[in-house]
């Protein structure tokens, strides 16, 4: 009997400790599921910090033009080795409307579509015509008339572009030039252009000036702005054909779809036409106002 009483007073006991220990076990569960919780909580948080940079980071600093450094009176570097030029000067006045810096990004113009469309450039500001490109990009307005035309030798005998029949013409690569003579809905300009012993493709103008002048060509297709450019610091060697080759405008290129930051140009450009900021930098590069063909 005593040996019975004795087994139920262990038992009982050992129960009491299980419980005991239950309990603790429990109570110490819930005390750290609050703790874990909260330090994912936190973590969730960093996360979060770390996905949404803050407001000032996204805003604008920066305006990137993409231009042809050898495109005078447009873009060019000068004599004191600084880029300068018409658009330029209307990029950089368009820039502290809107408190950017500007920044001058020369480029090779067969590369301007891969330089915009990796984020190198914001837009193409360079004597860059809209007439055949109308869908490639998203345009400002048109702010510049411009036609193309040929320059000779004042002394080369050829007066009009039946003259160049049988003569060696250069153009620029990718130019609004190449287009209109490659133009295969202007059969004129097609059988003006097979009429050519030659038609010779340049990286850029000045280099085609160089073999003009040495004789290595006859002929340069050219948009009218820069022709008038380089005959004025070139002297009286070289004419301008009476007979145009085609007509165009000019805009400002951006990347398609990029209609707020056209907008955001495009109302500051047209605030500076308004003023007058326009006109005065148009004299400044030769540019004959009557090209100009903003609304004011």
């Amino acid at each position: 009997m005593k040996k019975g009483l004795a087994l139920l007073c262990v038992l009982a006991m050992s129960a009491s400790m299980l419980t005991a220990c239950g309990t603790e076990k429990a109570a110490e569960t819930e005390t750290a599921a609050p703790a874990e919780s909260a330090a994912e909580t936190e973590e969730a948080g960093e996360d979060t910090a770390a996905a949404e940079p803050a407001a000032e980071e996204t805003e604008r600093t920066t305006f990137t033009v993409g231009f042809d450094a050898e495109f005078p009176p447009y873009g060019y570097m000068d004599d004191n080795g600084e880029y300068v030029g018409f658009d330029l000067d209307l990029a950089e006045k368009v820039c502290e409307k809107n408190g950017w810096e500007l920044v001058k990004q020369p480029i090779d113009w067969d590369a301007k579509d891969m330089e915009l469309s990796s984020g190198a450039i914001d837009c193409i500001w360079n004597g860059f015509t809209i007439n055949g490109r109308e869908d490639a990009y998203t345009w400002s307005v048109p702010y510049i008339d411009n036609s193309q035309v040929f320059v000779t030798a004042a002394d080369s005998g050829i007066a009009s572009k039946a003259d160049l029949a049988g003569k060696v013409v250069g153009v620029q690569k990718d130019s609004s030039a190449l287009a209109a003579l490659t133009d295969e809905e202007n059969q004129e300009n097609l059988d003006l252009a097979a009429s050519f012993a030659d038609l010779v493709e340049y990286a850029d103008y000045n280099t085609a000036f160089m073999d003009l002048e040495a004789g290595a060509i006859d002929a340069l297709a050219i948009d009218v702005g820069v022709a008038n450019y380089q005959i004025a610091s070139r002297g009286d060697g070289y004419v301008k054909l009476d007979e145009e080759l085609a007509s165009e405008q000019y805009g400002i290129g951006f990347l398609k779809g990029n209609d707020e930051l056209k907008d955001q140009v495009e109302a500051s450009l047209l605030e500076l036409y308004a003023d007058g900021t326009v006109d005065e930098v148009a004299e400044k590069y030769g540019i004959d106002p009557t090209q100009i063909c903003l609304e004011k």
